[in-house]
């Protein structure tokens, strides 16, 4: 199985594994042709999301821990944490006995008891190993389940606004999925962020069922501010929001390609998962798997190739890397733009402007005289720093962590 050529890009070209559903995989010893799916009149009977669930949102320390992330709370002030509301937003397209979700081990219980989750849909990590074998477990364990079918991953940790907007993406993206593509939705670019990372958009796809469908010429890290403000001048970037949607097979099929010992892996644990097996494996094989992004295994290169598609996302988006964007996202409590995550009422403010602050110990926190701050105070750590230096959060925790205070973070 080859790829097309970059300079297949601006035709339609079938992509790599443009094949028909019901086609053999390579591997013989897997026959699955006994669970393979009949094509339903709705696109979406088939289509499975994923969440993965893991990191520990470092840069919004002290609120969130590594025993207690930040995808389990509720930083929106809404009454549900983010990791309900990214089920919630997947309900309607995938529905609860289609959505799954990928964490570790020490937050299965807490995920289990957030989303009534079905024993089945949960998938539990022995030890973080980065978001290719997190999405690749799953994905390798539905398609031993049900055969080749399209499944999408979502973040649990990001907080969207605009819900018809989200669903229209996620179609579109499911079906230049079943042409044999991956697909990435992209973010309207709103300014020159140095915090997210960017897709550059080529040629039209040209398919009727996604008008907005490009291919992606490539991807690029966080960049710095000015090649940033480059980008935006172009108007042929958006951010990464790490959104990915793909038929099983294509999926893995490309990372056998690129990264084989991984693939193997994951083959060999979602074959022994519902056996009795699943223990034995898992804790011989998890270990030596390689610790690598889906970005960097499957996406960057199967793009450079030709395979990737980005669908638009026109709709509020962010990641809430830290607390600037979290305060971002939050409403003001007075004419001075103060934020307040908690309860007001023990937060008194004299000549303070634009601050944020969550008091989550019980006490009163009081701010006289100071403008973006970051104040966060709970029962065993304080944290006062500048919405300008929020992303140096990260810093604070690894310090933490050589002076022996991991019991903090």
């Amino acid at each position: 199985m080859t790829s097309p050529g970059p300079a297949c890009r601006g035709s339609r070209a079938p992509p790599p594994y443009a094949r028909t559903m019901a086609a053999e995989t390579d591997d013989a010893s897997r026959q699955i042709a006994h669970k393979r799916q009949i094509p339903s009149p709705d696109p979406l009977a088939d289509f499975h999301a994923i969440i993965p669930a893991g990191g520990a949102g470092t840069r919004l320390w002290p609120l969130s821990r590594s025993a207690e992330p930040k995808f389990l709370l509720d930083l929106m002030g809404t009454g549900s944490t983010l990791l309900q509301a990214t089920a919630r937003r997947l309900a309607p397209l995938a529905g609860a006995e289609r959505t799954s979700v990928v964490t570790g081990t020490q937050h299965a219980d807490a995920v289990v008891a957030q989303l009534g989750l079905a024993p089945a849909l949960l998938f539990t990590e022995p030890s973080p190993r980065d978001s290719m074998a997190a999405i690749g477990l799953a994905a390798a364990v539905i398609e031993e389940r049900h055969g080749p079918v399209v499944v999408g991953s979502f973040a649990a940790d990001q907080v969207i606004a605009g819900q018809q907007a989200f669903e229209s993406a996620v179609r579109q993206a499911v079906a230049v999925a079943r042409e044999g593509y991956v697909v990435t939705v992209g973010i309207a670019a709103s300014r020159p962020s140095t915090a997210f990372g960017y897709i550059h958009e080529g040629a039209s796809l040209g398919l009727a069922a996604a008008p907005e469908a490009r291919h992606v010429e490539g991807f690029t890290e966080k960049p710095d501010a000015a090649t940033a403000g480059r980008y935006l001048a172009t108007g042929e970037y958006r951010w990464n929001a790490g959104m990915f949607v793909a038929r099983t097979d294509v999926l893995l099929g490309h990372l056998r390609e690129q990264r084989p010992a991984l693939h193997d892996g994951l083959r060999e644990i979602a074959t022994a998962w519902d056996t009795g097996a699943r223990d034995e494996v898992l804790a011989r094989v998890w270990p030596t798997l390689e610790r690598v992004a889906i970005d960097h295994a499957v996406a960057e290169p199967v793009a450079a190739a030709g395979g990737v598609v980005v669908v638009p996302g026109n709709f509020g988006w962010d990641d809430v890397g830290d607390f600037n964007s979290l305060a971002a996202l939050l409403p003001a409590v007075d004419d001075a733009g103060n934020k307040v995550l908690g309860e007001d009422g023990s937060v008194v403010r004299l000549n303070v402007a634009g601050s944020v602050v969550a008091p989550a110990s019980g006490r009163t926190v009081t701010i006289l005289g100071l403008d973006d701050v970051v104040v966060v105070d709970t029962p065993d750590a304080l944290l006062v720093t500048t919405r300008a230096r929020a992303q140096e959060v990260r810093r604070l925790v690894e310090e933490l962590g050589e002076r022996g205070l991991a019991r903090l973070t």
